[in-house]
């Protein structure tokens, strides 16, 4: 791949394309994952804790206030995407792949924790949801292997 430079005002070439993350992806054997226990424990005192605090009253407001958090956390990995690769010229890079996998990780704890809002069995159905989708994904490839 190689890098054109344009001048201020001109359009970039649409056949050029963006460089590519510097950084590699992280290897699965050499992370210690979290234990799932720990995982439920935090989604739930973080949901209870939200509870405690919140300032709008009613299930549905409370829900729609959740799902809103969870688009705006879904903004900002996109921001920090358009940051680590410089795509606003008048800002130019202003994030690191760092800045986005933090993001990415306050996306999932939204969710889980919107999730936590509407079941108090949030594990099981986390995990059902997560079963079918697996098996419809890689159901034909996982038993070929």
């Amino acid at each position: 791949m190689t890098d054109q430079a344009t001048s201020p005002g001109t359009p970039p070439d649409p056949t050029v394309r963006s460089p590519e993350p510097t950084t590699s992806l992280p290897d699965p054997a050499a992370s210690l994952p979290v234990p799932a226990a720990d995982l439920w424990g935090s989604i739930d005192e973080l949901w209870a804790w939200l509870e405690t605090n919140r300032s709008i009253g009613g299930d549905q407001g409370l829900l729609l206030l959740r799902m809103l958090k969870l688009s705006e956390e879904v903004g900002e990995v996109a921001q920090a995407v358009i940051g680590a690769t410089g795509q606003n010229p008048r800002k130019g890079v202003t994030h690191t792949w760092d800045d986005v996998q933090g993001e990415l990780c306050d996306v999932v704890i939204t969710a889980l924790v919107a999730l936590r809002t509407l079941t108090p069995d949030t594990r099981d159905v986390f995990t059902r949801h997560l079963a079918k989708v697996t098996e419809r994904s890689l159901g034909t490839a996982r038993s070929s292997s």
